[in-house]
């Protein structure tokens, strides 16, 4: 894998409190990294290390080959930042400010790459108004422009959804998702569905620690307390009932439980969680058939990710006060 960024035992103390616990994690190239955790998990500090904002208190970190500390106007050369709240003149013009955004970060050509990014930003029409005017969205939208420009290989954006309307979420996810084919993006949000429709990768923080870190689909393979199979059933008039259903369920090899839940008119849900590595589907099928229940659903349930953050951040946030205790 071509690293773009890589960040090894990252750690930052602000006096007596840990921001920063030896993170460790590396971004590829052409991914689309979600970066989430809870609030005050250290997903801040981190982007503003990366983007040369201040330094760690100690471990290394690399953009695009260029160490954050000893190459600081390399790497902010390579990066293109919006940050959550998006620090704009509101007495300028947006076409001037961007103008000028390109002047300061030597963008060969600054008009054509500010036409560039107006357009792919959807502020053409809004060129000529000034920033005060500007709702929230369309700020964002600015700041999201400025950080396009000079077409730099990494992109790092800060919750660059918040404010925007529906519409205006959907065109942002489809541009974040075009954007990996030529730029790495770490994306911090906590709008989890629309991490999950745009990134193929996570890492996840917790507590100042990396949590979790790899590719949405392995992240959840590993989410092996929720990965279930559903079977929606009814039995004939006279046949097995609801707790019979579950216990013969129950008694199949490689059925780790089963949960039964009320699923109305009659049927029943259950919901079976395999042993590892076990598929229980066509066994289940089978039981079905021989019993002869009517079956409605059969169907494994991924995690979703939401699950898969709650049940990261909660164990370790645990591991952490077990260590401090």
């Amino acid at each position: 894998m071509d690293v773009m960024i890589d960040v090894r035992n990252l750690t930052k103390w602000y006096g007596r409190t840990l921001a920063l616990d030896r993170a460790s994690f590396q971004v590829g190239k052409g991914q689309i990294v979600g970066f989430l955790g809870p609030n005050g998990a250290g997903k801040s500090t981190t982007l503003r290390i990366l983007t040369g904002f201040f330094p760690a208190t100690s471990g290394r970190a690399t953009v695009a080959g260029h160490d954050v500390l000893t190459e600081s106007l390399a790497v902010r050369a390579s990066v293109g930042y919006m940050p959550e709240n998006v620090p704009l003149y509101p007495e300028m013009r947006v076409q001037e400010y961007l103008a000028f955004r390109a002047g300061l970060k030597r963008v060969p050509r600054p008009a054509a790459d500010v036409d560039r990014v107006l357009e792919r930003c959807w502020l053409t029409d809004r060129r000529r108004s000034l920033v005060s005017q500007l709702s929230k969205g369309y700020r964002q939208r600015v700041g999201l422009a400025e950080a396009l420009l000079g077409d730099p290989p990494v992109l790092i954006l800060d919750e660059p959804t918040i404010g925007l309307d529906p519409s205006q979420i959907q065109e942002v996810r489809r541009l974040v998702r075009s954007l990996g084919e030529k730029h790495t993006v770490l994306l911090s949000s906590h709008i989890l569905p629309e991490v999950e429709k745009t990134c193929s990768h996570l890492v996840i923080i917790a507590a100042g620690r990396i949590a979790a870190a790899g590719s949405v689909a392995d992240l959840q393979k590993g989410v092996g307390d929720h990965d279930h199979v559903v079977l929606e059933v009814r039995a004939l008039e006279g046949g097995d009932g609801p707790a019979e259903m579950a216990r013969a369920a129950q008694a199949l090899s490689g059925v780790a439980s089963v949960q039964r839940e009320d699923a109305g008119d009659g049927w029943s849900q259950l919901v079976v969680t395999p042993a590892p590595g076990a598929d229980v589907r066509e066994a289940l099928a089978g039981l079905a058939a021989s019993r002869n229940w009517r079956v409605r659903e059969l169907h494994r349930r991924t995690p979703t990710l939401e699950e898969l953050y709650l049940q990261v951040t909660a164990g370790e946030a645990a591991a952490r006060n077990r260590s401090v205790a």
